[in-house]
C-alpha cells in the first residue's frame, strides 16, 4: 500500500490525536496520507483516486457516510470505532496502532458487503444499510409495494424499510426485522409499525426489484442510510434493488466474528437499557 486515506468523525476530541499518531506510523512505513472529514463528502470524493486503503475513524455512522464516498472506486475500508456499539468497524481505537502494521504486510482479508440503488424520477443514490419510506408527520402512510412488477400489498403503516444484511442489525431489526449474515446478498422488505393486513417482514433474493409508492400521506421522506433525506410527493415511484458497487471492508479477524460479536453487541445493548 503508498497512499491511505483517513476521514474521520469531526466532533470527537481523540480524533486529532489517533490521526496525528497513523500518520507518523503510516510515514515510518513509507505510505503517503491524505485526511479529511467524512461529512466533507464532497471534498473526500476528490481525494479517492489512487488511494489504496481508507481508515473510517468513528462510529458505524461514519462508515456508512465513508462506503458512499469512496463510490465507484471499492476502495477497502477499515473501520476504527470511536462509537459504542460499532457493528460494521472492525477494530477500537486503542488497537489501531498495533494491527495497523500487521495489516500494512498483508495480513487480513476483503470482505464485501450488498449495497442498495434507490431510484427516484431524478435521483440515484446508494445505501449500505437501508431505504426507509416513512412521514414526518408521524402518521400512518397508504404505501404500494411491487416486487418485480406484482403488486404484494398495500401497507397502512408508519412506513417501510429496505435493508441490506448490513443493515438487517439497525433499524430493521428494531422493528421486528431478521437478521441476516453480513455477507448475504438478500433483502429485508420490513414495514413499520404496520396498522391493518400483511405485517410481516419479507426476505427477498437478490434479484428482486421492489417499486414503493405512498397512495395516501403528508410529508413523505425518503431516507438513505437515516443520513440523506429527500421529501417526496404521493405517487412518486421509488425503486429499489442491489446496487452494481459492494462496500469492501478490510478484517483482521476472523470469518467468524460476526456470530460472536453479535451476541456481546445485542446482548450489551439489552443490559444498557
Amino acid at each position: 500500500m503508498k497512499r491511505i486515506g483517513i476521514l474521520y468523525y469531526p466532533l470527537s476530541e481523540k480524533v486529532c490525536d489517533l490521526v496525528q499518531k497513523l500518520e507518523q506510523l503510516l510515514s515510518s512505513q513509507g505510505v503517503t496520507t491524505w485526511y479529511c472529514s467524512a461529512w466533507e463528502e464532497e471534498e473526500a470524493r476528490a481525494k479517492i483516486p489512487g488511494t489504496d486503503l481508507i481508515l473510517s475513524i468513528g462510529g458505524d455512522g461514519t462508515i456508512l457516510r465513508t462506503s458512499r464516498i469512496v463510490i465507484p472506486k471499492a476502495v477497502p475500508i477499515l473501520g476504527i470505532n470511536l462509537g459504542k456499539l460499532g457493528f460494521i468497524t472492525e477494530i477500537s481505537a486503542s488497537e489501531a496502532l498495533s494491527y495497523l502494521p500487521r495489516l500494512l504486510k498483508g495480513e487480513g482479508w476483503i470482505e464485501e458487503r450488498a449495497m442498495l440503488q434507490v431510484q427516484t424520477e431524478d435521483k440515484c443514490l446508494h445505501a449500505l444499510n437501508d431505504a426507509v419510506l416513512r412521514s414526518a408527520a408521524v402518521r400512518l402512510l397508504s404505501i404500494e409495494v411491487r416486487i418485480d412488477g406484482a403488486v404484494l400489498t398495500n401497507y397502512r403503516a408508519d412506513g417501510v424499510i429496505i435493508a441490506t444484511a448490513t443493515g438487517s442489525t439497525s433499524y430493521a431489526l428494531a422493528s421486528g426485522g431478521p437478521i441476516l449474515n453480513p455477507q448475504s446478498k438478500d433483502v429485508v422488505l420490513q414495514p413499520i409499525c404496520c396498522h391493518l393486513g400483511f405485517g410481516y417482514a419479507l426476505v427477498l433474493p437478490q434479484q428482486s426489484t421492489i417499486d414503493l409508492k405512498v397512495i395516501q400521506g403528508e410529508k413523505i421522506l425518503l431516507s438513505i442510510d437515516g443520513q440523506i433525506e429527500l421529501p417526496l410527493s404521493q405517487q412518486q415511484n421509488v425503486r429499489v434493488k442491489l446496487s452494481p458497487h459492494v462496500a469492501r471492508f478490510l478484517r483482521i479477524h476472523q470469518p467468524s466474528y460476526f456470530y460472536s460479536s453479535l451476541w456481546q453487541k445485542l446482548s450489551g445493548r439489552r443490559n444498557e437499557s
